[in-house]
């Protein structure tokens, strides 16, 4: 999987790059995949549902489809933490995907650029991790790697292709 991690600390703009970001890359013709990453445990199954019911029942995966759309859960295991094993699971499901997109998750082993607006008051990541491959923003700002500006989405997609190796 082609997949690359969009990071920033809360209102940094993570969400509006990222959209921007889907737009622009199916513009070009790709088949953009995405992954929404969070620290916050939401119940993703409606309870009472079927398919909860399912789930709870003790099924490994659940798949729901209709006219619009499917989808599958499946529980994680709290002993199971291992990063690189819960996003292989996502491999399959986005195999026909060119490029997979993932908001969040700093501190994934994968590429990540990170969004930072001085606004928030927080200094960037990227000057204390320096895995972090570049910074998107519009505010001034020095660093031993990329800052690319924020308002070019398609200059940003081009490096986002490249660091991909999509295109």
């Amino acid at each position: 999987m082609k997949r690359i991690h969009i990071i920033g600390r809360k209102n940094s703009g993570k969400t509006t790059l990222f959209v921007e970001l889907i737009e622009e890359l199916v513009r070009r013709d790709r088949r953009v995949g995405t992954i929404k990453h969070t620290h916050h445990h939401h119940e993703l199954d409606t309870p009472g549902k079927d398919s909860h019911r399912h789930r709870e029942a003790g099924s490994e995966a659940v798949g729901i489809r209709s006219t619009q759309m499917n989808a599958v859960f499946w529980p994680h295991p709290d002993s199971d933490d291992s990063k690189s094993k819960r996003y292989n699971q996502f491999d399959s499901l986005m195999n026909d995907c060119d490029i997979v997109l993932d908001e969040g998750d700093s501190s994934a082993e994968a590429p990540r650029v990170e969004v930072w607006r001085a606004v928030t008051g927080q200094r960037p990541l990227a000057e204390t991790d320096t895995s972090i491959l570049a910074v998107v923003t519009n505010d001034p700002l020095e660093l031993q790697r990329p800052v690319w500006p924020r308002k070019e989405t398609a200059f940003i997609a081009d490096r986002i292709e490249s660091l991909t190796d999509v295109g």
